[in-house]
């Protein structure tokens, strides 16, 4: 590779440049003389150019050249910045620049170099690349970083201390001296603010209170070259104050008046007293307190923690007629201010407050709440426990009505009078219950003698005292069983007992057997059970499968009382370990109640009363008969009974269907004909016709006129239209039995039922009197 030599010239001799060539010309030719062969390097300069260079344009910055001697060798130069900013002469080598540089926008530039023969283009040197560094002059003010600063600092904070940091930047050569050495200074604030070479600024007073001035606005100085007076750049700094907890409470006003009804609810709210902290929300913690006046039990005062007001409450109720106006003095304080920074001098905030109770209309105050009463049970000459009493609190003083409102249980148990006299209608039942509770209401009588709608609430306990009237009851969990070759001794099944009374703490229940004729023995546990044990042992199935053992159970109070209760105990076989085979079922005993018997009484009684009312109408129907004139029975019945027959004929004047003649001479005869079918077909009319009187159909509508207008039972129309009367064109007598029931004819009917099926109806209308009455 070749070797470069470099020759290092001044920029501001141009001369210079040409002695050096000169120079170096001369000492080429010296070593051509010498007929020495030397070898070819590229010869230049190192290139410095200043920037910002004031004259006039292009400006030298060097030089290029080779050893090459050659008459056609030509310069070039190449690169990003090349021919465009820098140019070469092609025949001496000389660099210029053809524009004015700026080292803060760059501060070298990278270029190669190359010496080629004009003719061909061919390279007489390999290429080498050299650098053009732009020499830094002093021409750019520090610029702050940003236009404005933000700081804060707590107030009142001491001398020196920190607030926040500015920064200013110059584009100068650092390695410069003097060019990008930056320092600061507070041209506006100063007596408050200050700022050191760093850029930190700091307070310059211990004085800075956030509620006379929470803000400051400085402006700060960068300039480079200490001590010169270059130029310079500023920038605006915003420094707030925060706040700390150095200033107490203040009331807004001297006193406070406040009005509020006397049945305010203990806790509310009788009114708000305002205070004036200067400190930010963050540091407000007023605290009331009393600094004169006896209500410290009365009201109390709370501050909200959001508004920072004291809130008067009442701690127990207030009256009117007792104490009709409250007047105290109240004090602000705040306990968390730093003392530190506290401002001497200030004044203790101190306000007085004025409560005015008014007036209202409040429902009567009972004397004694609760009532509690006890009365011993079943004791009928108890009827009166005692009495309520509650008090019109107002000026009027009305007088007060009670009324009972609740009861538990509910019922008629408890009752109060309109004074308030608790009473009992009847004796109470500790074992139905053994507690009674009632709410007794009072109520103000208005002076128009109304209630007033305005009520107050008592709780009336009653208890009840326990008497022993309740005997002990057998209790045991399975059904007892024995083996019918039970040992002596052998335990067949452990009893207890219970007792609806409360248990006497002066024993337990006592045991026994009612009899001691039997295969059984009773053992006391002494802890309220007694265990029934085999006697004899051995114990006979064919002679009784089950036995009842009688148990008497005692207690011990007063007086003492006993029941029997019967413990039916069944005789098993078992195997021989003593377990059960085979035991007889027995049918399990269906209790009733005494309810339940009286209510089944009450529905027997019922239907036996109901069926003889039943039996009685039915008598009184039948003695009530319908004498109608001549008739033995009733129209309509006749008239139902002779519809039934299919076979009616042609009306009055139709004699060829049926002769009737046989039937009015057998009447006459009295002659029994023989049953014989169809009878009607044989009988041929006889000579003659039967007229009857216009008179008879007279006489029968006056009677059937009169029988309706008399007989309510009697339906609701005329028996004349259900009727059919034959007319005098028939040859037969009439078949009705109005005529012939009215006739003093003795005439036997009977042999009417030896006709057959046909004279059936006959028979039973002309027969003897049937035993019951047809109604219509």
């Amino acid at each position: 590779m070749n070797h470069l030599i470099l020759l290092f010239s001044l920029f501001s001799a141009p001369a210079f440049a040409d002695k050096e060539s000169q120079k170096t010309n001369q000492n080429f030719s010296s070593n051509n003389a010498s007929h020495k062969r030397l070898k070819r390097d590229w010869i230049w300069n190192q290139m410095h150019i200043k920037e910002e260079i004031d004259t006039p344009l292009p400006h030298h910055v060097g030089k290029i050249t080779s050893s090459v001697r050659n008459n056609n060798a030509k310069y070039i130069i190449e690169g990003e910045y090349a021919n465009t900013i820098f140019k070469v002469e092609e025949t001496s080598g000389d660099v210029y620049a053809f524009e004015r540089l700026d080292r803060e926008k760059k501060a070298e530039y990278e270029l190669t170099a190359l010496i080629i023969d004009r003719r061909n283009n061919q390279s007489l040197e390999p290429p080498s690349k050299f650098i053009i560094k732009v020499y830094d002059i002093n021409d750019n003010v520090p610029v702050f970083v940003q236009k404005v600063f933000n700081g804060s600092v707590p107030e009142m904070s001491p001398v020196g201390t920190s607030v926040t940091k500015v920064t200013a930047v110059d584009a100068d050569d650092p390695t410069v001296t003097g060019h990008a050495t930056v320092t600061y200074q507070v041209i506006k604030g100063d007596e408050y603010f200050t700022v050191d070479d760093s850029g930190v600024i700091s307070t310059t007073r211990a004085d800075l209170d956030r509620e006379n001035q929470s803000t400051y606005e400085i402006i700060v100085k960068a300039k480079d070259a200490p001590g010169s007076s270059g130029d310079s750049s500023t920038a605006t700094v915003i420094i707030t104050l925060t706040d700390i907890n150095d200033n107490f409470p203040v009331f807004k006003h001297p006193s406070f008046h406040f009005k509020v009804p006397e049945n305010i609810s203990v806790g509310g709210e009788v009114g708000r007293v305002k205070v004036e902290d200067v400190d930010e929300p963050q540091h407000r913690n007023t605290k009331y307190s009393f600094v004169r006046g006896d209500y410290r039990d009365t009201f109390e005062i709370v501050a909200n923690p959001f508004t920072n007001e004291g809130i008067i409450r009442p701690k127990k109720p207030l009256d009117f007629e007792k104490v009709a106006e409250y007047r105290f003095d109240i004090e602000a304080t705040d306990p968390t201010v730093d003392l530190r920074y506290f401002k001497s001098g200030g004044s203790r905030s101190i306000s007085t407050v004025t409560i005015e109770v008014t007036d209202v209309d409040e429902p009567p105050v009972f004397t004694k709440l609760p009532y509690e009463f006890k009365v011993r049970e079943n004791d009928p000459e108890i009827r009166t426990l005692g009495s309520v009493w509650a008090h019109d609190p107002d000026a009027a003083k009305r007088k007060i009505r009670f009324i009972r409102r609740r009861a538990s249980p509910n019922g008629d148990y408890i009752r109060v009078s309109d004074t308030g006299i608790i009473q009992l209608p009847k004796p109470l039942d500790r074992e139905f219950s053994s507690s009674y509770n009632i709410t007794v209401a009072a109520q103000e009588i208005l002076e128009d003698g109304r209630l007033s709608d305005r009520e107050s609430h008592a709780q009336v306990h009653v208890i009840v005292t326990d008497e022993n009237d309740n005997a002990p009851e057998l209790v045991y969990p399975e059904e007892p069983r024995v083996c019918e070759n039970a040992a002596p001794g052998k335990v067949i099944i452990r009893i207890s007992a219970t007792d609806k009374d409360e248990i006497s703490p002066r024993g337990f229940f006592k045991y026994s057997l009612a009899t001691e004729d039997s295969n059984f023995s009773l053992v006391e546990n002494y802890d309220n059970t007694a265990n029934i044990t085999v006697k004899y042992g051995q114990f006979n199935r064919e002679l009784a499968k089950i036995h009842y053992l009688p148990v008497i159970i005692s207690d011990n109070g007063d007086p003492e009382l006993s029941s029997t209760n019967t413990l039916v105990i069944s005789v098993c076989k078992c195997n021989d370990k003593g377990n059960f085979t085979f035991c007889e079922e027995r049918a399990e005993q269906v209790g009733v109640s005494i309810q339940a018997l009286v209510a089944i009484f009450i529905c027997i009684f019922t239907i036996i009363a109901f069926f003889a009312v039943i039996t009685l109408l039915i008598l009184l129907r039948k003695r009530h008969k319908k004498d109608l004139s001549g008739l033995g029975r009733n129209v309509a019945e006749i008239h139902e009974q002779l519809v039934t027959y299919d076979e009616e004929g042609g009306g009055e004047m139709d004699t060829t269907s049926y002769d009737v003649s046989v039937l009015n001479s057998v009447r006459k005869n009295g002659i029994k004909l023989e049953a014989v079918p169809s009878p009607y077909a044989q009988v041929q009319k006889p000579p003659g016709n039967i007229t009857s009187g216009a008179g008879e159909m007279e006489m029968m509508i006056e009677v059937k006129k009169d029988e309706a207008d008399n007989d309510r039972d009697l339906l609701p129309y005329d028996t004349l239209h259900i009727y059919g009367y034959e007319g005098a064109e028939s040859t037969a007598e009439s078949l009705s039995s109005l005529e012939s029931g009215s006739s003093d004819s003795d005439i036997d009917y009977d042999f009417l039922n030896d006709w057959g099926p046909r004279f059936k109806m006959l028979a039973e209308l002309y027969g003897s009197e049937p035993s019951e009455d047809f109604v219509y």
